[in-house]
């Protein structure tokens, strides 16, 4: 009966860890399909760029992330599930990401000339390509090349927590201290209607080029959602710590 007991327990313990470890472990879709955490609902936004974060496409349980030369990324464990969308090149890294989504959103919805980035110069980087899918990815490749966390952080606007909103970013420029920078998007956000409290999913590039993926939170039930409140002045996102200046939105 003990040696029942034991092999019961030890096959439990593997579940929960294949569940609470493994990337996309429910095999949901896209990112909307994945459940907010107990109390919270998802806000409600017409934002068309919100519902297209929503709408993106997860690859299959257990997927793991890849770097652009197709070699195995490292820390497997921070990735909660990866984004079916391919890499455009091995300069698509973290602020890459972030401009990515917002270009591809105003090219899937035919906005081309809302299409624009301020390169680390200063100068602005308009796309001209119109409907060109080739024109498109030669573009944001461009683009990777002359932007980085500071120019992303110039181009964007400080916004409060208690505002924010799927399409956001929690961007800390390359700069002294610094000498990196990293920036994450917010792809989804829900609410406590008890408490105020924020939970937000979000998503990552970084160096060397990798799949976008969703960040782990392995604090609150290794889940993916990160929960944040309307004072915090500081926010801790798997490796990643950011101040209240750095969450930012287009």
């Amino acid at each position: 009966m003990k040696k029942l007991i034991v092999t019961i327990s030890l096959l439990l313990i593997a579940v929960l860890f294949f569940f609470g470890f493994v990337s996309n472990p429910f095999n949901r879709n896209n990112i909307g399909s994945i459940p907010p955490p107990m109390g919270y609902q998802r806000i409600a936004t017409d934002d068309g760029f919100a519902n297209y974060l929503r709408s993106l496409p997860l690859k299959k349980r257990g997927t793991l992330v890849r770097l652009h030369d197709d070699k195995l990324a490292r820390y497997q464990l921070l990735s909660a599930a990866v984004v079916d969308m391919p890499l455009l090149g091995s300069d698509e890294q973290c602020a890459d990401v972030c401009m990515r989504l917002r270009a591809e959103y105003l090219w899937d919805t035919k906005r081309y000339g809302s299409i624009s980035f301020t390169s680390v110069g200063g100068d602005k980087i308009n796309y001209t390509s119109g409907a060109s899918r080739k024109g498109f990815e030669a573009y944001m490749r461009h683009v990777y090349g002359r932007c980085n966390t500071a120019s992303l952080f110039r181009q964007t606007k400080q916004v409060a927590v208690k505002d924010i909103r799927p399409g956001d970013v929690f961007v800390y420029p390359a700069r002294s201290g610094h000498k990196y920078g990293h920036a994450l998007i917010v792809v989804d956000v829900a609410v406590n209607k008890r408490t105020g409290a924020k939970a937000l999913l979000i998503a990552e590039g970084n160096t060397p080029a990798r799949n976008i993926h969703l960040l782990r939170n392995l604090n609150v039930a290794r889940n993916p959602w990160h929960i944040v409140h309307d004072d915090d002045d500081k926010f801790f996102f798997s490796l990643f710590h950011f101040d209240r200046e750095n969450l930012r939105r287009f």
